[in-house]
């Protein structure tokens, strides 16, 4: 056998020359363990990576408890979360109000994630971004009253709170409007009337001081400026109500007073008892004095009207007109030396027109006989 395969493979075409076998190289023999280290070091880190990375993804991930539901018009109790330890949470608005569990010490900074979850199971969550700002999240609750999730009880309660903190008058188209007390709508309506002065409308005016009285009665100079614009139009039996529903609410005018008893004499009125009741407040008016003490003389109360005459005299001693009315109440009261007296201090102070002069003359030549 062994002569028969040397015979067949011993030839010398088919024979490998010892010139061509060669050997390897030492550097391609190093080389092969190399390649195969660093393809199992590229497995490791790769199979280290995913498992940090799974990792994380779970420490990061909120747990989602079970989603509550509404029943009976009634808002269940909070379920209990575990908190993640990111600075976001989850909740649900049908559980409690979107600022129940903002965190106070980031509030003005951090947000919120919000898992609106509706009654179905299968229905996936929907997220929205709200300001951890009560206020902001409180207002974002009250633009969600008519979603999916019904909270009629949330709802009036909010409304019930608004309506209790809201002020008196809301605003209206940005104007915050507010009820004026009757002294401040007096006082406009008095503005308003001096404003139609003006520019010439009387009737407007008019209508609108009688409304500034009516409004507020102690308008004074509302009062004032309606009696002489009534008076200037001769509308006398208006001025004298003026006058009169002015010093029953305040007799403390003797101005007004004056002017109504002037309209009273020549209405023939109670003139005497308009001054005397207001008398008390004018002691140490030397004009109110002296026109009572002439009312009480045109009715010969001449002791009395002499009275009152000396006393405006003690407060304006140079008026010659009171001069000359004491002396006429003295002499028709028989005081005839007194009477004599006061007509020559009358004719010694200026005040007296050409007329009165020569009555003064006139009496003190009487009465030097």
């Amino acid at each position: 056998m062994l002569q028969d395969l040397d015979a067949r493979g011993g030839g010398a075409a088919s024979a490998v020359q010892q010139a061509d076998v060669k050997s390897v190289p030492a550097g391609e023999r190093d080389r092969r363990p190399l390649v195969v280290g660093g393809a199992a070091a590229g497995v490791l880190v790769l199979a280290a990576g995913g498992w940090f990375g799974w990792q994380y993804w779970q420490s990061h991930r909120a747990p989602m408890g079970p989603v509550p539901t509404v029943q009976g018009n009634r808002i269940p109790d909070r379920p209990r979360f575990q908190e993640p330890p990111a600075a976001a949470k989850a909740i649900t608005p049908a559980t409690a109000p979107l600022h129940a569990d903002a965190p106070s010490s980031t509030a003005a900074a951090q947000e919120v994630v919000v898992t609106e979850a509706s009654a179905a199971p299968s229905t996936a969550p929907a997220t929205k971004r709200v300001a951890a700002n009560p206020a902001k999240a409180a207002r974002s609750a009250d633009s969600e009253e008519g979603s999916t999730v019904d909270m009629p009880a949330m709802v009036a309660a909010r409304k019930a709170a608004r309506a209790k903190a809201a002020p008196s008058a809301a605003p209206v188209d940005g104007v915050v409007l507010r009820e004026l007390t009757p002294k401040q709508a007096s006082e406009n309506s008095y503005r308003r009337a001096l404003v139609a002065l003006q520019e010439g409308r009387v009737s407007a005016a008019l209508a609108d001081l009688d409304k500034a009285v009516e409004l507020d009665p102690r308008n004074d100079a509302a009062r004032q400026t309606y009696v002489s614009l009534l008076l200037e139009n001769r509308r006398t039996d208006d001025a004298i109500r003026q006058l009169r529903l002015a010093l029953g609410i305040e007799p403390r005018q003797p101005g007004l007073a004056m002017v109504l008893a002037r309209l009273q004499l020549e209405k023939g009125g109670p003139a005497l008892d308009t001054l005397l009741k207001t008398l008390p407040y004018a002691t140490a008016n030397a004009d109110y004095q002296a026109f009572l003490a002439g009312v009480l003389q045109r009715d010969q109360r001449h002791a009395e009207a002499a009275q009152h005459y000396r006393d405006a005299l003690a407060i304006s001693p140079s008026n010659a007109i009171w001069w000359m009315g004491l002396g006429i109440s003295l002499q028709a009261d028989q005081h005839l030396p007194e009477a004599r007296e006061a007509y020559t201090r009358a004719r010694g102070n200026a005040g007296l027109t050409p007329e009165l002069k020569a009555f003064v003359d006139k009496k003190i030549e009487q009465l030097s006989r």
